[in-house]
């Protein structure tokens, strides 16, 4: 997910300058808009450190004002533990722990004694370059990476400080490792020196390091998170429990936009553990009937006895019906995503060879493996509902709890938002419209509104995700490309037509221009290849809701892109790598190319001879700042592909963490695999979807999966993602492999072999 320039919906000052004034290596950082200051009431003493605008920190420090604390980014402890609140969402892409290693590189401190937390929503986690809170756009290292490097190096001086001032001694000659300062025959822990430490200005000025000296970033390091996952003492926001804690699950329509006509609720109630039945509002307008009960299993056992009459209304589309049309509007002008120069069209005419496809790509599903929920405890008094407590895996802090202060008529400072640990998210809990959280709002509402004060837990099914969720939109690509024989394309003509994600959502402002979603065009537009390319769009009103997918719209644009330079190649007949080299333009794409050479080299691709009846395939693709090439290893077995061994070379600039890193790539390479799965589509037929579970939304199984080996261009520049940029090219890899082993063309996902 890419989102830019919108920190204007969350009312914040970020820009992309705001990052504390931290350099990318070594080097002086000072501060700007948004300023660190120490936090006041810490129990048992220690140093606390926290982010807030400028004017703020600068006042609390010089002791002129006590304004609300921001909540502590760091918390340095008397017992020497090092707490670091991380200001994203962890779902399995390792940022618990990149993040505190690059603070705790600055810092010096002992990795063994460093730990992590998920900050809570608030204004001093807001991403400094977005300003506002959120995971998303694989955008969690490149934005904050600086930002905690400089937070550790400013504890790390007022520590020395503090050690100076006791010791007496010049501060220069203190030596700082593994949480210990040391000078002469002076000793001291962090603890120790902790509490002085705290009585210091934050310093205005601090000198990061040469990158030269890092001894944690860049070490393969174990996540921190992992001790607590595997042994199961890690809650994640489906573990939540509170006392007296009831849980809701609600019937909804089963066409989108669709309300309730009628319900008896007599058989529900009936069912033992059953406390309450009550019509309540569900996302795109609708209505639904929320069962209320003493655990998951009552109120699902009393959801399933509802007899419930929807009204005729609602959505009436069909996957196939929405196929043909925009095979039809594809034919017609778009809307220019990108002009070209000159006549395209008449050169594409001209050309000694063409090339005309349509390209179909399905909704699909986010289905993370924890199914969505929402806890919220509410504080009643008087009978009138005056704050509330919440507990979810969260992508959108800042958003989500503004929609949920508005849907309980509350101030946001009376939502306190606890973010907690999600099995996955894929952009499914990065929601505009927050709509499974307004949804469990309504409910609480509801349940007050009847004289509860309980707490309530909204829980779905994974027939509930995958039936009544949002979905990567249905694509189709048109284009006509006209080249010599050589392989030169002297004309690329290409239409896109599929639904607006950001249309009618708070984002539509920062990220749709002149009528073209960013999200739709991305990973052909910036025209990688360098080549005479004209592309329109198509926007469709369609009453399906549609989000972002990991990776967005690389998810079918690296496809057609790739698929179709490998065929442009193969009639040509040039060798795939060399052919997109030669068009890869030295410096511009110099990570580009290094990526696709990296991995060729290590694959042993054009050297080492495949066994019958395998064959190669290629392809390289950037997104979210990230370059990806895979060289796939494929045969058919049983008719089907079979991908023995895929081969990455990645340029992500600096790797914090090689292991998470590396663990980002074969993730994302499976997940994209996905795909290409037969059955991997959500079909729609008369408004309502038909898939309800992995029996008939098959996502890849552990037999499935490849050997997958990851190589990492080095590079000294700020990280850029990791989360997305395994997942669009491996698609087209493996459909070039195919090619070879078929001689059929895929123009569809998933495949279609037969």
């Amino acid at each position: 997910m890419r989102i830019r320039g919108i920190e204007a919906l969350a009312g914040g000052q970020g820009g992309q300058g705001d990052n504390c004034g931290a350099a990318q290596g070594g080097g002086i950082a000072t501060l700007t808009r948004r300023g660190f200051l120490k936090l006041t009431g810490l129990a048992g003493g220690g140093l606390a450190l926290g982010v807030a605008p400028l004017a703020q920190a600068q006042a609390q420090d010089a002791g002129r004002s006590r304004a609300p604390s921001p909540q502590a980014f760091l918390i340095i402890a008397p017992d020497n533990t090092v707490t670091v609140a991380v200001n994203r969402l962890e779902f399995g892409q390792g940022v618990h722990t990149a993040l505190p290693m690059a603070l705790a590189e600055e810092l010096d401190a002992d990795w063994r004694n460093v730990r992590a937390t998920l900050a809570p929503a608030g204004d001093a986690y807001k991403d400094p370059a977005f300003g506002m809170q959120m995971t998303g756009g694989s955008t969690a290292l490149n934005h904050s990476f600086q930002q905690y490097r400089e937070l550790g190096a400013r504890a790390r001086a007022m520590l020395v400080t503090a050690a100076a001032q006791k010791w007496q001694v010049d501060p220069a000659g203190i030596k700082v490792e593994q949480g210990v300062l040391t000078s002469g025959s002076h000793r001291a822990t962090f603890g120790d020196l902790a509490h002085a430490a705290m009585e210091l200005p934050v310093p205005q000025r601090v000198t990061l390091k040469d990158p030269a000296q890092f001894r944690i970033v860049g070490k393969p390091t174990p996540r921190l998170d992992a001790r607590g996952k595997m042994a199961a003492t890690t809650p994640f926001g489906i573990d939540t429990r509170l006392d007296k804690m009831v849980v809701a699950v609600v019937a909804r329509p089963p066409r989108f936009g669709g309300k309730v006509k009628s319900f008896n609720a007599d058989k529900a109630r009936a069912v033992q553990g059953v406390h309450g039945v009550m019509q309540v509002p569900v996302d795109r307008g609708g209505t639904g009937v929320a069962v209320i009960g003493s655990g998951y299993w009552p109120a699902k056992m009393g959801r399933d006895a509802l007899e419930v009459q929807w009204e005729d209304a609602g959505s009436s589309v069909s996957s196939q019906a929405l196929f043909e049309e925009y095979a039809r509007l594809a034919a017609q002008p778009g809307t220019v995503a990108r002009a070209g120069e000159g006549d395209i069209g008449a050169a594409i005419n001209s050309a000694a060879r063409k090339i005309e496809a349509d390209f179909r790509f399905p909704y699909l599903a986010h289905a993370p493996m924890e199914p969505l929920n929402c806890t919220l405890q509410p504080d009643v008094q008087g009978g009138k509902l005056q704050a509330v407590k919440v507990w979810v895996g969260s992508q959108f802090q800042t958003v989500d709890q503004a929609a949920i202060a508005r849907t309980l008529a509350l101030s946001p400072d009376k939502v306190v938002l606890n973010t907690m640990m999600a099995g996955g998210g894929f952009g499914r809990r990065a929601v505009p419209t927050s709509d499974y959280l307004v949804e469990a709002a309504n409910v609480l509402k509801a349940w007050v509104a009847a004289g509860h004060t309980e707490p309530l837990k909204v829980m779905w099914s994974r027939e509930d995700d995958i039936r009544g969720g949002y979905y990567r939109p249905l694509h189709l690509h048109r284009a006509r490309i006209g080249f010599d024989a050589q392989g030169k394309v002297v004309g690329w003509q290409h239409t896109v037509v599929g639904q607006s994600i950001l249309k009618g959502t708070p984002f539509e402002p920062f990220m749709v221009k002149n009528g073209v979603d960013a999200t739709m065009t991305e990973g052909i537009v910036e025209n990688d290849y360098d080549l005479p390319l004209q592309m329109s769009v198509h926007h469709p009103q369609v009453d399906v809701p549609v989000l972002w997918w990991r990776s967005v719209g690389n998810t079918h644009t690296a496809f057609v892109k790739e698929t179709l330079a490998d065929e442009i190649a193969a009639a040509a007949k040039q060798d795939p790598v060399a052919f997109r080299l030669a068009r890869l333009d030295d410096k511009k794409h110099a990570r580009h190319r290094a990526a696709l050479q990296l991995a060729v080299d290590k694959s042993g691709y054009g050297k080492r001879k495949l066994p019958k009846g395998h064959a190669w395939g290629v392809a390289v693709h950037e997104s979210f700042s990230t370059v990806v090439a895979y060289v796939v290893d494929v045969s058919l077995v049983k008719g089907e592909p079979r991908v023995h061994r895929v081969t990455a070379g990645v340029h992500a600039n600096r790797v914090v963490n090689p292991l998470s890193a590396e663990a980002q790539i074969q993730g994302g390479c499976v997940f994209g695999l996905a795909m290409t799965k037969p059955g991997f589509a959500i079909e729609i037929e008369n408004g309502a979807v038909k898939n309800s579970n992995f029996t008939d939304f098959p996502p890849p199984r552990i037999t499935d999966a490849p050997v997958v080996d990851v190589f990492f261009v080095p590079s000294q520049d700020n990280p850029t993602g990791l989360g997305e940029p395994g997942v669009p090219p491996i698609a087209p890899a493996v459909a070039n492999a195919l090619f070879r082993l078929t001689g059929k063309r895929q123009r569809q996902l998933p495949f279609v072999l037969a």
